[in-house]
């Protein structure tokens, strides 16, 4: 019985890894679909959130069959919580993916970036597909060390962030507030994902060693 309950539990573990790879090609094309006004792309996207949904619907129907069923403690009763809360904020990365791909397709058949900002907002998604992709291994190798290093990266981010701003607040912006306001509600949503993969990290830390990361 307690063998496959742990199966169970790496299982939810695997699923939560599954979801991060959605949510990676997710941003991905979502960004191709910004960059490009590539309308087919971000309606894929779009779509595809419904698979996001539906796996985290499956992993919270096993945590709480596990919860109900087995009644687990210490380290398990940990690793259960902390995947529901995981998988939520994973779902929450696709979502805003989603938010990137409708600000694509908003603008077709222009391109909602203008050509000025296309460095630093290639650079945001380049930053958040990263920071995704590192967050899959994170969780499936339970890597404490590469869970830490990625949230003292975030700042990487948050340094584009206002670079973003910069270029709005600028008085050579020319682009009108129509095209002001996709680009701060991009660089929202792309700062957004690096932080739920920050959060995602932090759970798996807290899975492994009972605290919370400490990256002082």
């Amino acid at each position: 019985m307690r063998e496959a309950f742990h199966d169970q539990l790496d299982g939810i573990f695997a699923d939560l890894s599954d979801i991060c790879g959605q949510v990676e090609i997710a941003v991905r094309e979502a960004t191709k679909a910004l960059m490009t006004g590539d309308i087919h792309t971000a309606d894929q996207v779009i779509s595809g959130d419904k698979a996001i949904d539906a796996a985290r619907e499956r992993v919270d129907d096993t945590a709480f069959a596990l919860l109900s069923l087995q009644q687990p403690v210490a380290g398990d009763l940990r690793m259960i919580v902390s995947a529901l809360r995981m998988v939520s904020e994973l779902e929450r990365m696709g979502d805003l993916s989603v938010h990137v791909a409708k600000i694509a397709r908003l603008r077709v058949p222009a391109v909602a970036v203008p050509d000025e900002l296309r460095p630093v907002m290639e650079r945001m998604a380049e930053t958040a597909e990263d920071m995704v992709r590192r967050v899959r291994s994170i969780i499936v190798d339970r890597d404490v060390d590469a869970a830490i290093e990625l949230g003292r990266d975030d700042e990487i981010m948050d340094q584009l962030r206002r670079r973003s701003f910069t270029e709005l607040l600028s008085t050579d912006w020319t682009h009108g507030v129509e095209a002001a306001v996709d680009i701060a509600l991009l660089g929202r949503y792309y700062e957004r994902i690096a932080d739920h993969a920050v959060s995602v990290a932090n759970r798996v830390v807290f899975v492994v060693t009972g605290e919370q990361p400490n990256r002082d």
